[in-house]
């Protein structure tokens, strides 16, 4: 659009600089503490680590997302398109605030986690996904999500919503999810309902559900001999889902 100039000006044309754009491109960051790393012993003996995504491990994660496009069952295809989209929007620095967790035994991604921060109280699950099958690593993850956003952050609240039945069953019926009214409220996830944990639920009812579901709790600190076993992390050629 062009509109009369009201004012003689000394220059017609103005040229950017782009990295004057990009900060006003860049969602405005809060100053979020990272998530420190702990690792949990699996079911079948062996020791998974949790620990942040580095920004470098992006391109192995959206690797992995792209698995999930052909997949003809539960919602892999648009669980697979969501995650793609949001690694790909943290990787391009054009996500307010996201987090990314990967679960790793030996190096090798088995789990994987990530949402963002809306603001100071409400935390946004974006996704939890297990790539092997019989070791809880999906609940593991998803508590692990939880208590970042209650235990460490400090949050009011956790939100969530579900592609999958399965999802949908394990945790916003497991966990007795209230919701709140739709459509006025709703999960940036096609603007579905909006399923729910407050501080309060998580620490009466909901901490001590999961715990029960994966048998064991979180372990910190993480020996540097474990620290080190996966700190490169290498994707699965053929996910369990």
């Amino acid at each position: 659009m062009k509109l009369e100039i009201p004012e003689k000006v000394s220059q017609e044309q103005i040229t950017f600089d782009v990295r004057e754009l990009e900060p006003l491109l860049q969602a405005p960051a809060m100053n979020v503490p990272p998530y420190e790393p702990c690792y949990v012993e699996l079911k079948d003996g062996r020791k998974m680590v949790i620990r942040p995504a580095r920004h470098d491990e992006a391109p192995k994660l959206l690797e992995v997302a792209r698995k999930l496009l052909d997949v003809d069952h539960d919602f892999y295809d648009i669980v697979g398109a969501r995650v793609y989209a949001e690694v790909l929007g943290w990787y391009r620095k054009r996500l307010k605030d996201p987090y990314q967790m990967v679960g790793l035994v030996d190096g090798e991604l088995v789990g994987f986690c990530n949402g963002r921060l809306v603001n100071d109280e409400i935390n946004m699950s974006l996704h939890t996904l297990a790539f092997a099958r019989g070791g809880r690593v999906g609940a593991t993850m998803y508590y692990a999500k939880c208590e970042y956003a209650f235990e460490i952050l400090g949050q009011e609240e956790f939100w969530a919503t579900y592609e999958s039945y399965n999802g949908f069953k394990r945790w916003g019926i497991g966990m007795a999810q209230p919701s709140y009214p739709w459509p006025e409220t709703q999960h940036e996830l096609g603007g579905a309902r909006v399923y729910y944990i407050t501080r309060e639920y998580w620490t009466n009812v909901v901490k001590d559900y999961i715990k029960q579901m994966i048998g064991t709790d979180l372990v910190r600190p993480v020996p540097e001999e474990l620290l080190a076993k996966n700190h490169e992390m290498t994707i699965p050629e053929n996910p369990a889902i």
